[in-house]
């Protein structure tokens, strides 16, 4: 007897932004979060303090949260299968 009920399309795990960044490596990151936020549509980011990029990149992370795209868990934030499309950066790293 052969099985034919229609395929389930595969769930995707949401995606840590913690991890994420791991896999963008140290020296990357900055140039990373900075991409992001010119992304997120950030004006001048590439010119921000460092210190002010990783605030806003944390602001930005909390939009994502209010808009039903990520959740806030600890200090990382997961993030739904598609809340980075659209973004070039992160597609090799999801």
């Amino acid at each position: 007897m052969t099985d034919t009920a229609p395929a389930t399309p595969p769930t995707h795990a949401p995606l840590s932004w913690r991890a994420l960044e791991t896999r963008v490596g140290l020296d990357d990151l900055p140039a990373f979060h900075r991409a992001f936020l010119t992304w997120r549509g950030i004006e001048d980011a590439a010119h921000m303090p460092l210190r002010r990029v990783q605030q806003r990149v944390e602001a930005e992370l909390n939009r994502l949260v209010q808009a039903g795209h990520a959740t806030r868990d600890g200090e990382d934030w997961h993030l739904a299968p598609d809340a980075l499309n659209g973004f070039p950066q992160a597609l090799p790293l999801t």
